[in-house]
């Protein structure tokens, strides 16, 4: 089977690839939905579109009341092969036959064993690993600081402003945005420390990826003291942040310093993980292999799995029992990853995430050359952002951004905003979305940004 041929059966063939809207929006049904909902779910649960799903594959989200909206959100980064790939229908359905759940530190089974021996063939490194298997990637990053203060015997972790890395405690602590992923939840866990990260378009003046490295060595060797730090967690471009791409010799100069001092260095690959930035991971863009990785997402093709992977010395440090947990590996969630892991490679779907980066970048810079309430246009494969401004400053504009999403959303196009200050559009298509869809999803979001240029 060609990549091409394979890729198109990642698409479920009765489900029409197109946008159309059929009510207005929300529809009866799903102003019905959003009624129950009002009595029975917490108030503090949000959501990005008004309207309830009742199918989704491809790239489309089809609604309640037939609608059909172009997902240009893949589940926040999770269903980059599509939200109902017929390979991994097929493989949760075989797994679900025989049995749904042991606990794998009761019962074990194959199905893990098989996804740490892919995860050690697919992430960055030729040496020794091991992995464990979680739920979610909040629940990775924290096992990941065990591991790495289990190793070292320190206790510091640094972090970097504009992190996102969870909503446990240890989690939140470690993510930098306080509204509204922290706000009133405190006190948090102590001995994280942040640290500045290079954001090129926020720097007060340009410097290299080099130099912001250096910049954050001399604090954590002046405010921590090397000795001290058990692990350096960063994502390879910061996801909730605003898709802030460091600049080019960050990553490997901090992973050479970490090397260096005998601080593990961690890339929380959550987000940019598998395929998602034109390369399976987005650290090996520039060559950086982390000591641990953490996994999630676009893992399981829609399922709840989640890992830590790693050098084979620092993941064995931790005595027998202390990793683990009921549900982590749960044998579905299992099966669907490595059916996933299957249409990464036969689809190549990082090829994939180049061409629509080939497809959206100049388009959208293209606007941004029309529309002055663009400050920037950056990410890399299907992880795209555009950053919102008040024109002639770089004030951003959360309001701008929420328009805009809102805006296209009632013309049938999904798109999700992110940012330390809300002022980020950022664009995650399913890497198997038709171009032509694709292309669709522009032309709407296109007039949303320049409606109020116009």
């Amino acid at each position: 089977m060609t990549p091409e041929s394979a890729l198109s059966s990642l698409i479920p063939a009765d489900l029409p690839q197109r946008r159309q809207l059929v009510t207005p929006i929300p529809g009866p049904r799903s102003a019905e939905l959003a009624a129950r909902r009002a009595t029975s779910v917490a108030a503090g649960v949000s959501s990005s579109l008004p309207v309830y799903v009742e199918r989704a594959g491809g790239g489309v989200i089809q609604d309640v009341d037939g609608n059909s909206f172009i997902d240009l959100g893949a589940g926040i980064a999770v269903t980059s092969v599509g939200n109902a790939a017929p390979a991994v229908v097929a493989a949760v359905a075989r797994q679900a036959q025989d049995f749904t759940h042991t606990c794998f530190m009761v019962g074990p089974y194959e199905e893990y064993i098989a996804v740490c021996e892919q995860l050690a063939r697919l992430t960055p490194g030729t040496h020794a690993k091991r992995s464990v298997l979680v739920n979610s990637g909040a629940e990775a990053v924290e096992n990941a600081v065990k591991i790495a203060r289990s190793a070292t015997g320190r206790p510091a972790v640094v972090v970097f402003d504009h992190a996102y890395h969870g909503r446990t405690n240890l989690t939140m602590a470690m993510t930098a945005k306080a509204m509204p992923y922290k706000s009133g939840f405190g006190p948090f866990a102590g001995e994280v420390y942040r640290a500045p990260v290079s954001y090129p378009l926020r720097e007060a003046a340009p410097i290299t990826g080099e130099q912001a490295a250096a910049r954050t060595i001399s604090m954590i060797e002046k405010q921590i003291g090397a000795d001290q730090v058990a692990a350096v967690v960063i994502e390879p471009i910061l996801g909730e942040g605003g898709f802030i791409v460091p600049a080019r010799g960050f990553l490997p100069a901090l992973s050479a310093w970490c090397t260096a001092n005998g601080v593990v260095f961690v890339a929380d690959e959550i987000q940019t993980g598998f395929a998602r930035t034109g390369t399976m991971f987005a650290c090996e863009d520039e060559g950086v292999v982390p000591d641990l990785i953490t996994l999630a997402k676009g893992i399981g093709g829609g399922l709840p799995l989640a890992a830590v992977t790693g050098r084979a010395d620092l993941m064995d440090a931790v005595h027998t029992g202390g990793l683990g947990g009921t549900f982590g590996g749960n044998p579905v969630a299992c099966a669907a990853a490595l059916a996933t892991f299957e249409a990464y490679e036969s689809a190549d779907l990082a090829g994939a995430a180049r061409a629509i980066e080939a497809q959206v970048v100049p388009r959208l810079r293209s606007i941004a050359e029309r529309a002055p309430q663009i400050a920037e246009v950056r990410g890399r494969g299907a992880m795209i952002a555009i950053e919102l401004v008040r024109p002639g400053t770089l004030e951003p504009d959360a309001a701008e951004a929420g328009r805009v999403a809102r805006e296209c959303a009632a013309q049938g196009v999904l798109v999700l905003t992110c940012g330390t200050y809300g002022n980020v559009i950022r664009l995650l298509p399913p890497l198997v979305i038709p171009p032509e869809l694709l292309d669709d999803a522009l032309d709407v979001l296109e007039s949303a940004l320049m409606s109020v240029v116009r």
